[in-house]
């Protein structure tokens, strides 16, 4: 597949570019947003990852052009995790956020994730061909039976961390809130501290690291909230 990197900072530009082209992916990368849209139009990529500050034309503007015209997957990388901006990001159409600073293998799950989001077709067909190197089923959530299953592995979880994993699944990449993460879980409205949800999270990652030592798919984003990242 081919990825379009639109980022103002060669060196950034340029990991992101290794990290991708090491998972096969086909690369080209713009430094400012003068010849985004011509250059879209002529190529039609795969998915387009792009920095909200952008010289000459901005990310939110591009994005907003782009979505004119277009369903090309978007994934928005930006210093800025005020709320409004990432509303904002993703009215206009953008599909994903990624935060700085951020590892070069978050992209590579993101872009992953997003992809297997937005082309579902292609996606079934690799998982059905017996390909050796089509994608595995990472997670997998039984809600009648309650049962986990990461990695080819079961995992034992409380009905909490259950509900909360469940509920980060169903999204994955986006990234909730706490107050959200307590409006789905305690639907009776019980009065519950973010440090609850800190500690239900804490038991949850430590479980999963059980089965995958170093691998944290639940990933908090400072001061915003956490999401799942596979």
């Amino acid at each position: 597949m081919h990825i379009l990197i639109v980022e103002d900072e060669p060196k950034i530009s340029q990991l992101i570019a290794d990290y991708l082209v090491q998972s096969n992916y086909r690369i080209t990368q713009l430094y400012d947003g003068s010849d985004v849209m011509q250059w879209v139009t002529a190529n039609t990529p795969d998915l387009i990852l792009m920095d909200l500050m952008l010289p000459v034309k901005d990310g939110m503007t591009l994005c907003k052009e782009i979505r004119a015209t277009s369903n090309i997957p978007i994934i928005m990388v930006t210093a800025r995790v005020e709320e409004i901006d990432r509303l904002l990001g993703l009215e206009l159409g953008a599909d994903d956020y990624i935060c700085k600073p951020f590892s070069p293998r978050e992209v590579v799950a993101r872009v992953k994730t997003v992809l297997r989001r937005t082309q579902p077709t292609a996606n079934n067909k690799a998982q059905t061909s017996g390909d050796l190197d089509s994608p595995q089923t990472v997670l997998t959530l039984d809600e009648t039976k309650h049962d986990v299953c990461f990695h080819d592995t079961q995992i034992t979880l409380t009905a909490i961390e259950f509900n909360l994993l469940h509920l980060l699944a169903s999204e994955p990449g986006r990234i909730f809130s706490r107050q959200q993460l307590i409006d789905n879980i305690y639907q009776d409205h019980r009065v519950v501290s973010e440090r609850t949800v800190d500690s239900h999270i804490k038991k949850l990652r430590k479980k999963l690291n059980v089965v995958r030592p170093g691998d944290d798919p639940v990933q908090s984003v400072y001061s915003v909230g956490y999401k799942l990242v596979l």
